[in-house]
């Protein structure tokens, strides 16, 4: 397991990688903006939509909406992965269903899995296992506590765990994979992340598919020449890794 940066340190982070990139007026200009937007979901009418489709918890007993996050949470999403947004049942059943896979010879992957729903989703299909990583210590601790919660007659792998860190710095297993991304990082921390996955396929070559999901850096996708496009929709596409 990795170690999570502190608060503070993620915070100067953020702030120095935009004035770097943006300059110190434009780059202070849109902390500002990001600070501002922070305030603003604590008004009723936005905490509100806070619980989205809760109807997947009360049925599971489990807590994955993203419902009355800490300040400290809402903090650390706008320094690392933008707001944590649970996958909806329907639509990643739908994506899953997608790929025609021996699933059991298949490790899956979501980066940035925040409260884990996308895991315990995944847990319907026979992976071979099941992990996921998130970078927020808050979000990471009620993962687990999900993971030991969640109970479905539909569920077919358990063997489900929770990797805490950076995600530029995950270690891919030795195994096919598939791996899941919900638009969970900025461009430039995607990129990394793809780089290197590149780099440990190139090193141990084997069957690999990658779900974007929330089609919004896809640019970044299109760069990396090891990715394959199977399957396109205009919420989701599946690249397979040549």
């Amino acid at each position: 397991m990795a170690n999570s940066p502190t608060l503070t340190a993620t915070g100067w982070a953020w702030g120095r990688g935009l004035i770097q990139r943006e300059g110190l007026l434009r780059g202070t200009g849109t902390a500002l903006r990001a600070l501002v937007d922070l305030g603003l979901d604590y008004l009723p009418s936005r905490k509100r939509l806070r619980y989205g489709d809760i109807d997947f918890d009360f049925e599971h007993g489990v807590n994955t909406t993203w419902a009355a996050p800490t300040l400290a949470v809402r903090l650390r999403e706008t320094f690392t992965r933008g707001k944590y947004q649970p996958s909806e049942p329907g639509l990643f059943r739908r994506i899953l269903d997608e790929l025609k896979i021996d699933h059991g010879r298949f490790t899956f992957i979501d980066l940035g899995s925040g409260k884990g729903r996308t895991l315990l989703m995944a847990s319907d299909y026979p992976f071979r296992r099941i992990i996921g990583a998130e970078i927020i210590p808050e979000l990471h601790e009620i993962a687990l506590n999900n993971l030991k919660r969640y109970r479905s007659e539909r569920q077919k792998c358990f063997v489900l765990e929770a990797w805490l860190g950076d995600a530029r710095e995950f270690p891919f297993p030795n195994e096919s994979m598939v791996v899941y991304l919900f638009n969970p990082f900025p461009a430039d921390v995607l990129g990394i992340v793809l780089e290197n996955l590149g780099k440990s396929l190139a090193t141990l070559p084997r069957e690999t598919y990658v779900i974007y999901h929330n089609l919004v850096h896809e640019g970044v996708f299109h760069a990396m020449p090891f990715l394959k496009e199977m399957q396109r929709t205009e919420q989701y596409v599946i690249y397979r890794a040549n």
